[in-house]
């Protein structure tokens, strides 16, 4: 079997204004979980949300991430859910909304 390419994997982007962030999925079909990479930097994973499949969704926040004020971190995981299942995003804190080829 083939290994999938990034652009099979990623849903899309959004951003807060201040940095971009990419959210992929974990696998072409089916995917059990996806993650959030910063400024086009897979190795700078913001958050990776696990259970999808299950619906025991569990949200890991990355290295220099977790310590952002919640309020933003609830925000950041609304958005990614969005571009997950909708290719949907928000260019801004501002509630704008963008269309994301993903």
């Amino acid at each position: 079997m083939d290994k999938p390419t990034s652009g099979q994997l990623e849903r899309g982007r959004f951003t807060d204004g201040h940095t971009d962030f990419t959210v992929r999925a974990s696998s072409p079909v089916a995917p059990d979980s996806f993650q959030v990479s910063a400024d086009g930097n897979a190795a700078d994973i913001v958050l990776i949300v696990s259970g999808l499949n299950s619906g025991r969704l569990h949200a890991t926040w990355g290295d220099g991430w977790r310590t952002f004020a919640p309020d933003w971190k609830v925000w950041v995981e609304d958005a990614a859910y969005k571009v997950f299942y909708n290719g949907v995003g928000f260019d801004d804190r501002s509630g704008k909304v963008r269309f994301c080829e993903g």
